[in-house]
Formats: structure tokens, sequence, C-alpha cells
């Protein structure tokens, strides 16, 4: 069972999205070096591919190595697998897709933890891992 509530996952989400905006915005100035200071088409399939590298590399590799994003470390929460150990870089990219399947429809997925009777998200069930609140020291 997460022990986690909605509110805290969102501002933890809202630290990432800043930061994970910087990333882009630095992965961006290259493609647009290419382009001699023009802007980049919005239908490249270069550019979304990093954009997408770019937040895959955040997230897993956060998770990864240290089980936490820095919005997450700045909210004491850590990912863990059910079994509460260490998840493997698989569980973690299956969660990276699954949460995008979570917010496709509406955030449905991230709603669904208010009816959930273990208190998981669509991600958090289909991945097997889960966010942990850490007591501070």
């Amino acid at each position: 069972m997460s022990n986690v509530s909605l509110k805290r996952r969102f501002i933890s989400i809202t630290y990432d999205a800043l930061l994970l905006l910087s990333l882009i915005f630095l992965g961006t100035i290259p493609f647009i070096a290419l382009r001699a200071g023009e802007a980049v088409e919005s239908s490249s399939m270069s550019y979304k591919v990093t954009l997408v590298l770019i937040a895959y590399f955040f997230f897993v590799g956060f998770w990864f190595l240290s089980g936490r994003t820095l919005g997450m470390q700045s909210w004491s929460l850590r990912l863990i697998n059910y079994d509460n150990t260490k998840p493997s870089f698989m569980s973690c990219t299956i969660r990276f897709i699954s949460s995008i399947i979570s917010w496709i429809p509406a955030g449905m997925g991230f709603w669904w933890q208010i009816i959930d009777k273990e208190n998981l998200t669509w991600h958090d069930r289909i991945s097997k891992t889960k966010l942990h609140l850490e007591e501070k020291k």
C-alpha cells in the first residue's frame, strides 16, 4: 500500500516538471543552432525523439540510480518495489511508459489513486512499484 497522498505526488511532479523544462530547453538549443536561429519544426521526428529521450533519461535515470527524482527528494518520496526493494532498470522503464499512459485520459491513471483500495495509481500497479513517504530524520 502506498502511503503517499495524491497532493504530494502532484507537488513533486510540479517540481520535476520545472527541472525537466530546463533540460528540454537545453536540449532544444542544438536544434536551433543547426537551423541558424530559426524555429524548430514541431513535426521534426528527431526533435520529438530527443525530447522523449530527455524525459526518459531524467526519470528512469534518477529512479534507478537513487530511487528518487529531485522533486521526489524535496518531498521525501522514494520509488520502491512492492516488496520494499530497489526497482530494476526494467521496472523503472515500465513505470515511465505506464506513467505516460496514466496521463493520456485526463490524468485518470493518477486520479485512480482516490478510489484504489491500496492507494495506488495505474502506473504503480503496471510497474509493480510504488512511492514511499520517508520519515524525516
